[in-house]
């Protein structure tokens, strides 16, 4: 069915929601909690027919609430038994700078989560090595860095809480 050009989409047209409802809330739930379940079962779990749910779970993906599916691993059963949080002091905060040091950690496989702070720490890294070995040589690699005036480290205990998942 064409739309025509001077009619707006509807709610039911627009593949993008323009606010998330209740069944959108349900899906993206049940989706963070098992996204492997078939969309029948989803439907089932969210009141709502297959058809439909399909749109939905479609609509959310092309809208970029849902930016992918993965499997989560267990690092520790996979051999990275380090876990350590690395803070970083850049010596310039030109957006230059930072677009270097960025681009410099996205290559790094021991980095698994980078966060740009406020304050007097400009990095925080979130990186796994398989021992201290291995780790103390990413952090020689991680000082000679782009623009990088120092590094500090704290070598993780145990982890308390592991939630992937964001509250819905």
């Amino acid at each position: 069915m064409d739309i025509p050009p001077d009619r707006p989409p509807s709610r039911q047209e627009s593949p993008v929601p323009a606010t998330l409802d209740a069944i959108d809330r349900k899906i993206l739930k049940e989706l963070q909690d098992d996204g492997r379940m078939t969309n029948v079962e989803l439907a089932r779990r969210v009141g709502i027919s297959a058809p439909p749910c399909l749109r939905r779970v479609r609509a959310l993906e092309e809208a970029g609430y849902i930016k992918g599916y993965r499997a989560l691993l267990d690092e520790k059963m996979l051999g990275y038994e380090v876990v350590v949080f690395a803070f970083v002091h850049l010596s310039s905060q030109a957006e230059s700078d930072l677009s270097a040091f960025e681009a410099f950690v996205r290559a790094q496989p021991l980095v698994r989560e980078c966060w740009m702070l406020s304050g007097e720490i400009d990095f925080v890294l979130k990186c796994v090595a398989p021992d201290l070995k291995t780790f103390q040589a990413f952090v020689e690699k991680l000082t000679a860095g782009p623009n990088v005036r120092n590094v500090k480290t704290s070598l993780t205990l145990r982890q308390s809480k592991d939630a992937a998942m964001v509250p819905m």
